[in-house]
């Protein structure tokens, strides 16, 4: 889940409603070996334009995503004229191609094991004379920290990979008229072929969020939901991917009436914002009060009538850790709360929602959401039923997040009072809906990011968003 909702101080309420780094240090240590052999000085820079021009190539799989050649991949015609799906095609020598719709395992694209970069970013500069930001870069000491994490990376990069190519499916995909349902399950199951689903091992990382207009997050479709995406509707997919709990959360915004353009670009903005503001030693307050300028800057004007573009102040980005999605640090998007500083190897998702309505959400409309506390010490149960859809969760999702057509793809059934029983008794936490005002729009962006000891990896950036 995508959101993390705090709540809001009485006194608040009346206001305004790359190629690899660690490749190129390996590669630049063999050289400089290579060169003392020779009896030559060797000049040891690591420069993030580099890195940042090799990593676009790679950033989206390069060409993992290209569309098979007609020859190796034939489209056949049965009598009625359908297209059946491409073969999957391999070059002669190497690797596999990606099909169109994607169902190859991101493991079979990548047979060296080695998942490409996300985007590459330097460390802002705290302080007028400080140089700790771009020393990290060159560190010999944080390099070697980098490589004694590069195993966590990796998982992390093909988390990232499977989600960049699943919504870059999902976006070509969506058409107005289709239902919430059929959006998700051709998500989901797309995710999970590219993830290579395997028990908690690797899967979904929480539930496909759809949340419509005003509703800004936690709104999946329960079995029977026939809510579906008209032309103009403002849609959040929110969802999520994970290899060993290490969790990928990242998000965008879906429209097709252009009149939301501006909308759209306010919270696009606002989330490059935070993630160019976040890093080591950085306050995560500071970091709110950047987006919040930046994204009451924009304006929108919908059917005639002029909006400011508010950040939604109870809604907040957050640190990430395995099978934890919200692990204890919260990153604002208004000015004000924790001076707490972000630390390396952290993980964070830095996400931001703007509304043209009150900026502030509560909890409406039927619950779908649910989670395992992390913390929840044992709790003795009275009710059978309670007992078995426990460890219904305990085996599938552990303190993942999921929802209702989950429970029932997982052969759940009659669960409603043993899941209404183990919320009551804290074991798991429900999340509803988290909506604005009706008939005000919504949007969000998100990304993950990693605090790595060089530098500063954007690991779920695509060439979409």
């Amino acid at each position: 889940m995508a959101a993390l909702k705090t709540e809001i101080p009485e006194e608040q309420e009346n206001e305004k409603d790359q190629d690899d780094v660690e490749d190129e240090i390996e590669s630049g240590r063999t050289d400089v070996t290579k060169k003392k052999k020779k009896k030559k000085k060797k000049k040891t820079n690591v420069i993030l334009d580099e890195a940042n021009a090799t990593s676009d190539t790679n950033k989206s799989g390069g060409d993992a995503l290209e569309e098979a050649p007609a020859e190796n991949g034939e489209v056949e015609n049965d009598g009625e004229g359908e297209k059946k799906k491409k073969k999957r095609n391999r070059k002669k020598g190497g690797k596999p191609k990606q099909t169109d719709p994607p169902s190859i395992a991101i493991a079979e694209l990548f047979p060296d094991g080695v998942y490409p970069l996300g985007e590459i970013q330097e460390y802002p500069i705290i302080g007028k004379d400080d140089r700790s930001a771009k020393d990290r870069i060159t560190s010999e000491e944080k390099r070697a920290l980098d490589r004694m994490h590069n195993d966590i990376y990796n998982e992390v990069r093909l988390a990232a990979e499977a989600h960049r190519q699943t919504r870059q499916h999902i976006q070509r995909f969506i058409k107005p008229g289709m239902t919430m349902i059929e959006i998700c399950e051709e998500l989901e199951n797309t995710a999970r072929k590219l993830i290579a689903e395997n028990g908690l091992k690797a899967g979904l990382a929480f539930p496909t969020g759809c949340s419509k207009n005003h509703c800004a997050a936690h709104y999946t479709p329960n079995a029977g939901d026939k809510t579906v995406f008209e032309y103009d509707d403002v849609v959040k997919i929110d969802f999520g991917t994970h290899i060993n709990g290490r969790i990928i959360d990242c998000a965008f915004t879906h429209t097709f009436n252009p009149k939301y353009d501006k909308l759209v670009e306010a919270v696009r903005d606002a989330t490059n914002t935070g993630i160019r503001a976040a890093g080591i030693d950085v306050k995560l307050c500071d970091i709110g009060e950047q987006i919040q300028e930046v994204m009451e800057s924009y304006e929108v004007e919908l059917d005639g009538k002029t909006y400011q573009v508010k950040s939604i102040r109870n809604l907040n980005g957050h640190s990430i850790s395995p099978y934890r999605i919200h692990a204890g640090k919260t990153v604002p998007i208004v000015k004000g709360g924790e001076a707490t500083v972000m630390e390396e190897n952290e993980f964070y998702a830095i996400e931001t929602f703007g509304s043209t309505g009150r900026g502030v959400v509560h909890d409406d409309m039927e619950c779908s959401h649910y989670m395992k506390n992390f913390d929840v010490p044992y709790v003795p149960l009275r009710l059978q039923s309670s007992k078995g859809l426990l460890n219904v969760i305990n085996k599938n999702f552990g303190t993942l997040a999921f929802c209702k057509r989950w429970l029932d793809r997982a052969g759940a059934t009659k669960y409603q009072m043993a899941l209404k029983d183990l919320c009551d008794k804290g074991i798991v936490d429900d999340y509803p809906p988290l909506c604005d005002i009706k008939g005000c729009y919504t949007a969000q962006f998100e990304h993950t990011i990693m605090l790595r000891p060089t530098c500063k990896e954007v690991v779920s950036r695509g060439d979409d968003y």
